[in-house]
């Protein structure tokens, strides 16, 4: 009879090993952290500066296949999301890589 007169215990989550597990992120970077890459090192290209786009992506996914490279035309707005698997190519009006390509 005593039982009937306790209060309910909150429900207890499962254990997983030594410890639970959650599957909601505590902070945004650890949500960014499930969907993105770990970063690269520092990875920059100075001496693609002057190549046309086309040499340069080749160049680059040489190095690095699992990387987008994506062409930035002059004047052209970009969103400033930080990823690690992407690398802007910003281009003169001639086509040409203008600025040190970098992962970002």
């Amino acid at each position: 009879m005593g039982e009937d007169n306790q209060k309910s215990k909150a429900p207890q989550y499962q254990k997983v090993g030594e410890s639970t597990t959650s599957i909601i992120p505590k902070s945004y970077k650890e949500l960014m952290q499930l969907f993105q890459p770990e970063p690269p090192e520092n990875k920059v290209w100075p001496s693609l500066v002057g190549l046309t786009a086309e040499e340069a992506e080749k160049k680059i996914k040489e190095e690095m296949p699992e990387v987008y490279v994506t062409v930035v035309p002059p004047n052209h707005a970009i969103t400033f999301d930080l990823r690690f698997n992407r690398v802007w190519l910003f281009v003169d009006s001639s086509g040409k890589v203008r600025q040190t390509p970098s992962i970002g």
